[in-house]
């Protein structure tokens, strides 16, 4: 059986600035809070990622969904 691909929320990444935390990364593209989850996963085979920003600091979350460095933009929108 295949594996479902996510749900491209945009093909432009999240920028913004970021708190220390833990934060929940939306996996299945359906969360109304992009790139954050909202439990919008629930009933798919998709589980958030988990992540640490352990300063503040800028960063480049994936919307795309097709990132190979979840939770973090690699460029991959550019190629859809």
């Amino acid at each position: 059986m295949e594996k479902k691909l996510p749900k491209i929320a945009s093909t432009r990444p999240f920028k913004g600035e970021l708190e220390p935390g833990i934060y929940f990364y939306c996996a299945c593209g359906e969360s109304k809070t992009q790139p954050f989850c909202d439990g919008s996963h629930h009933g798919t085979e998709f589980t958030p990622i988990e992540f640490e920003i352990k300063e503040k600091e800028e960063v480049h979350l994936c919307n795309c969904k097709r990132t190979r460095s979840q939770p973090f933009c690699d460029g991959m929108h550019k190629r859809l």
